[in-house]
């Protein structure tokens, strides 16, 4: 076992269907514990370092369309093997392949609308929270 951090996003799919509260009392019943939150409303210079391993793709404008479209909530989340569990509570990206019972089988519509969202790598945590991005 180890002590770990990851980052999730809510999406504004979470904001619009109002489960924001449903997922983070998931995340929380999973044993994970939030060390900082933030509701933004994100804009292209933060989506294409964040999405930068996608930002040539055809379909980047649209997903930064999407990301723009409400507030999110950002976070870091931290426990015991926390990337496995995040992974297990979510289910698959794609939310028509995750089985009911995780948040994007039981939130999601499919890849875009998939509910969250979460890195492990493409941000720095630290740098993150040191920097006051959360």
């Amino acid at each position: 076992m180890s002590l770990e951090k990851t980052f999730v996003i809510l999406k504004p799919d979470a904001m619009r269907k109002h489960v924001l509260g449903k997922v983070i009392e998931r995340l929380e019943n999973a044993g994970l514990k939030p060390v900082a939150m933030k509701m933004a409303l994100l804009h292209d210079a933060i989506l294409e370092e964040h999405y930068s391993h996608l930002k040539d793709k055809p379909f980047f404008p649209g997903l930064a369309k999407f990301m723009k479209d409400t507030p999110v909530v950002m976070g870091v989340w931290e426990g015991e093997n926390a990337v496995a569990k995040v992974r297990e509570l979510c289910g698959p990206t794609d939310s028509k392949k995750a089985a009911k019972g995780t948040i994007r089988g039981d939130f999601g519509k499919d890849v875009q609308e998939n509910i969250k969202e979460m890195m492990l790598f493409e941000w720095p945590i630290e740098q993150l929270i040191s920097e006051k991005k959360l």
